[in-house]
């Protein structure tokens, strides 16, 4: 496996500043749409004054990218740039904090350790469970579901056992998995006896892709902090002539129809090609823009009212008047994006997180599920875009959904800056000092156990008391008895 022939860079994106601090942000996720998160907060940082160095799979050279996840990942310390990092930090001035993409990679959390600077952990998704139980034990499965659970908040007793055990699985295989990242961590890092616990131990602060609007209320300590909708730009970005005047023209309305950066509409089955066509086919009068990798490779007959290109600039296409339903497979940058412009969506969820968040918005009448690839017929999509389309109530909804998101003190962006430079101001403060105790003590099985002896032993101690009570009070009366009684068989013999 080529593993170390990914290309990664370092990029200084300004210079430094005498009142800012100098951040390494280390993001070893390869998707794009991981990317559109990380690039503007980067960005924004070396905007206010700080020195910013990135480790990423996006130079801006858009070099070719091999797809690694997790404990492969871990490999990539061994690139030399990133040993170049590792054994030789800069000095002049040096890191004053880093800034890690987290999520199944804990390997990388090591820099803050090795750097001896504090951590902030970037969560490209709603927060996971296993990082929740990880950072503060907050996690309650009787109602919050699990990251690849598909119920929402509201559970019946099956869906909450069912919730119940998959949390506790998911977070057993992560550490699990996750543990063989350790050897990579000492044999890059030095660093030895590191679990995965003390390496998420170190996070001074998280900033989680997700708000209340969209996942509800749960508990969480002031280290998390949410920041979803940071990537999502309402600025000029203009469309290509052509898209424009297809949507100026739509005067019946146009769906929008993509499964994002990662996925290829043209590689699916011929069965399923066909159902978007004829489900295209019937909406018409209104249009459909298809977002597709390469046109040739499509299944032939198109419908008319239906464009497709390799890319098109989604902000700029969900914001248009025109558009009036957006076909997803459920991403989270992509459904925050069409919550923010106030578009509703038909979800057909592939993988991971998406069939939560497509439940979720079910649930809320601002989208229609269609469950998964495979439940998709013609008769369930065309419903669906019929229903979407024509019943208004799924704009209402997804209307006042979007002022609920963007209804906040500040944007993502600058909450997140000004909670980084809180960090790099004020260190550790923000971690909860729940990570210091063990598992027992979180949970107070210690003081149950200590209360239940305590009971046991009280009990104990009064049955022994009223024994000697029942002895010294009614002992005598009874062998008085028993020598009258004696006395009188005596007697009588």
């Amino acid at each position: 496996m080529k593993v170390l022939s990914t290309f990664l860079v370092i990029l200084a994106t300004c210079d430094h500043v005498t009142n800012g601090y100098r951040i390494l942000g280390v993001f070893p996720f390869q998707g794009y749409s991981h990317w559109i998160m990380i690039e503007p907060l980067m960005e924004g940082l070396a905007q206010r004054g700080h020195q910013v160095d990135v480790i990423s799979h996006f130079p801006r050279n858009k070099a070719d990218l091999i797809h690694v996840t997790g404990t492969m990942l871990c490999k990539l310390l061994a690139h030399p740039k990133i040993q170049n990092v590792i054994k030789n930090p800069p000095q002049d001035p040096p890191y004053d904090l880093v800034i890690v993409e987290v999520l199944v990679s804990p390997c990388f959390l090591a820099f803050g350790r090795h750097l001896n600077v504090p951590i902030v952990g970037l969560v490209n998704i709603n927060f996971p469970d296993w990082l929740n139980k990880l950072h503060s034990d907050l996690f309650n499965p009787s109602y919050m579901p699990s990251f690849i659970s598909p119920f929402g908040q509201q559970m019946n007793f099956k869906e909450r056992m069912h919730n119940f055990f998959m949390a506790h699985l998911t977070f057993a295989e992560f550490l699990y998995l996750t543990s063989f990242q350790m050897e990579d961590v000492e044999k890059n890092f030095g660093i030895k006896n590191a679990t995965v616990i003390d390496l998420h131990n170190d996070i001074s602060l998280y900033l989680v892709d997700s708000h209340i609007s969209l996942y509800g209320i749960k508990p969480l300590t002031p280290a998390v902090v949410d920041v979803g909708g940071l990537h999502i730009k309402n600025d000029n970005v203009t469309l290509s002539s052509e898209v424009q005047k297809w949507l100026d023209e739509s005067k019946d309305g146009c769906v929008y129809f993509t499964f994002g950066s990662m996925i290829r509409i043209e590689t699916f089955s011929k069965e399923i090609i066909e159902i978007f066509y004829t489900s295209f086919k019937k909406i018409a009068p209104v249009r459909v823009l298809m977002k597709v990798a390469k046109k040739e490779d499509l299944l032939p007959g198109l419908p008319d009212n239906v464009m497709t290109q390799s890319w098109f600039p989604q902000n700029a296409v969900l914001k248009h008047r025109n558009i009036r339903a957006f076909i997803t497979h459920g991403g989270i940058k992509g459904t925050q994006e069409a919550i923010y412009f106030g578009v509703p969506m038909i979800g057909i969820p592939l993988f991971l997180d998406q069939y939560l968040n497509i439940v979720i918005y079910d649930k809320k009448k601002v989208a229609i599920s269609l469950n998964s690839i495979h439940d998709v017929t013609e008769e369930k999509l065309t419903s669906a875009l019929n229903s979407i389309l024509k019943d208004p109530i799924y704009r209402k909804n997804v209307q006042k959904l979007s002022k609920l998101f963007v209804d906040r003190p500040m944007s993502a962006l600058d909450t997140a800056i000004f909670w980084v430079e809180y960090v790099g101001r004020n260190g550790n403060i923000l971690q909860s000092p729940i990570i210091r105790l063990y598992w027992w003590q979180r949970n107070l099985l210690d003081l149950y156990a200590f209360s239940l002896f305590v009971v046991i032993a009280v009990l104990l101690i009064l049955r022994f008391i009223l024994r000697k009570i029942k002895t010294f009070l009614f002992g005598s009366y009874m062998d008085i008895k028993k020598e009258i009684a004696e006395f009188t068989k005596k007697k009588n013999t």
